[in-house]
This record gives structure tokens, C-alpha cells and sequence, in this order.
């Protein structure tokens, strides 16, 4: 079993992983802002239903735009856990609304989240990752990379660059024996708090120049609600067991990419055709090694004992 941290474990997917991965005997970090003020509730309900469980949770406190509380999360686990193997790169928030109307201001803030919050997390993480010789970088991220549909421009942007970034720092990672995998859920409108609790554009004056395509806006949660395929569930609970199903696979054998899209939309296809893309170009420049990872050096250590 492994030891997973969890960024945005409040709500939404983070929450229902959380749950996931202690149902089924992992130890699990689950952080979240602000555990005992704003998410004190939500602190308590995530205890509350995993104490029956064979697992070990723990909630911590890590805002993902602060270096030094990502480093400080890190440190907290290593002191009272003594170990993890595992990073969940899950924290995000979604914007709504005019690309034009979200000023500079609101798409710095919006990449500081999705994009460099991340990046801050490894940092944080990789250091130990490398020095015990592998682990896992599992992200959330999202199909809308492929799709971008309209009135979510810097959120888009925003799972690319979150994307790009991970697939960049694989090929780092796999020299150290640390996996990399991308899960890509497709659009979900219920059981997670992404969007009630979007952000809309900052520049008002711009917003309603665009005013006769509010009802489009309006309409975005339900036309995308219709794009489920009957009678499928389509709530993050697929998303938490798809991540536990990869979790419990053996070193190497994770996948690169996992899709859990309810709609269908056929972006598996612009995977393979993009994977084959990027490692044919990476063969030709000689560092096809970086695209697997080594084997775990604990694991051989452990066979030679």
C-alpha cells in the first residue's frame, strides 16, 4: 500500500480519492486550506466517514500559492508519517465567462492555482521522491485540453499549461524511478463544488459588451449535463476509483494517461495520436530512456537482501 499526499482534498474529487484510497488500505495526507476555520466542517465529515476504514487519514493544512506551505506540508508528513510514495496534484479552481473580461490580474491568479500551485507541490515533494528512488506524480487534469469549449478560455489554458508542465517533468522524474500519471476527467457538474464556486471575469464593462451571448453562459452547465451518455453516472465518484484502480497497479505498469470522460468525446484518440507524436520526436533526439521510468531502487535494493 502506499502513502498518498492529496491537494484539494475538501471537496470534489480530492474529497471522494480521499475516501477511495482509505477504503481500500492506503495511508492518505489529505490537505486542504484552511482545515480548521473555513473546511473545519469539511475537515470533521472526511474523518468522520473514514474512521471505519483499515486505512490511516490524516488531514493537513497546504495552500497550494505559498511555497512554504507546500514545504511545510511536506515536512509534516516526512515528521509523522516518516514516508510517502505517492503525490496527488489535484487542486484547481475553474473560471467562467469572457476570456476578454478576465483581466491580467485574474488569469495570474487563476495559473498561480492550477499551474504553478502544482509545480510548487513538487518541489516540495520530488526532493524525497528522489532520494528513496521512486514514487508515484499522479495529476488531475482534464480533458477540456483537447475539447475547449467555449466561455472557459483561461481555465482551458490553464489544465494545458498544468498538463504540459507535467508531461515536461516526467521525463525528469522517470530518470529517478518516479511514475507519472495523468488522469483527464471529462466535464462534471455534479458532486464537486467547480461550478458553484467559479469565478467569473473581473472586468464588468467588457462582460457586458458580450452581453448577447449570456444566454449561452447561462446555459453551459445544462448543455454540457446533456452531453452524458444515458445512464451513466456522471460524478467524480468514477474519477476517485479509476485513481485507486492505477494506485494499486505495480511499478511500470501505471498508465501514462487514463481518460474518464462520460461524454465521449473522443479524446482518447487525440492522445494516442499526440503520445506517438512526442516520443517518436524525443526518440529522434537520443533521449528515448526518459520516457519510462528506471526501475525503483528500493525495490532493487529489497531483492538483493
Amino acid at each position: 500500500m502506499s502513502t498518498v499526499l492529496i491537494t484539494g482534498a475538501a471537496t470534489g474529487i480530492g474529497n471522494l480519492t480521499a475516501q477511495a484510497l482509505t477504503r481500500a488500505g492506503h495511508t492518505v495526507w489529505a490537505s486542504m486550506l484552511d482545515p480548521y476555520g473555513r473546511n473545519d466542517a469539511r475537515r470533521r465529515e472526511l474523518l468522520d466517514v473514514t474512521a471505519q476504514y483499515d486505512g490511516a487519514l490524516r488531514i493537513i493544512e497546504l495552500d497550494v500559492t505559498s511555497q512554504e506551505s507546500a514545504d511545510a506540508a511536506v515536512a509534516s508528513v516526512l515528521r509523522d508519517g516518516g514516508d510517502f510514495d505517492v503525490v496527488m496534484q489535484n487542486a484547481g479552481h475553474l473560471y467562467v465567462g469572457y476570456t476578454e473580461a478576465f483581466t491580467a490580474e485574474d488569469v495570474t491568479r487563476l495559473f498561480d492555482i492550477n499551474v504553478i500551485g502544482a509545480h510548487r507541490v513538487n518541489r516540495a515533494a520530488l526532493p524525497h521522491l528522489r532520494g528513496r528512488g521512486g514514487g508515484t506524480l499522479l495529476y488531475v487534469g482534464s480533458t477540456i485540453m483537447v475539447t475547449t469549449p467555449p466561455f472557459l478560455g483561461p481555465y482551458a489554458a490553464s489544465k494545458a499549461a498544468f498538463d504540459t508542465l507535467a508531461v515536461a517533468t516526467s521525463y525528469e522524474a522517470n530518470a529517478f524511478g518516479i511514475e507519472t500519471c495523468i488522469v483527464m476527467p471529462g466535464a462534471i457538474t455534479k458532486g464537486t463544488q467547480h461550478f458553484p464556486n467559479a469565478t467569473r471575469a473581473g472586468d464588468a464593462a467588457v462582460a457586458a459588451a458580450y452581453a448577447e451571448l449570456d444566454p449561452m453562459v447561462a446555459r453551459n452547465e445544462e448543455v454540457t449535463s446533456a452531453l452524458f451518455v444515458p445512464g451513466v453516472d456522471p460524478s467524480p465518484v468514477g474519477v476517485a476509483e479509476e485513481i485507486t484502480r492505477i494506485l494499486a497497479l505495480p511499478h511500470g505498469a501505471k498508465p501514462f494517461r487514463s481518460v474518464v470522460d462520460y461524454t465521449r468525446s473522443g479524446v482518447e484518440a487525440v492522445n494516442e495520436v499526440a503520445r506517438g507524436t512526442r516520443e517518436n520526436f524525443v526518440h529522434r533526439m537520443g533521449f528515448g530512456e526518459l520516457l519510462t521510468p528506471r526501475p525503483q531502487r528500493r525495490t532493487e535494493d529489497a531483492e538483493d537482501e
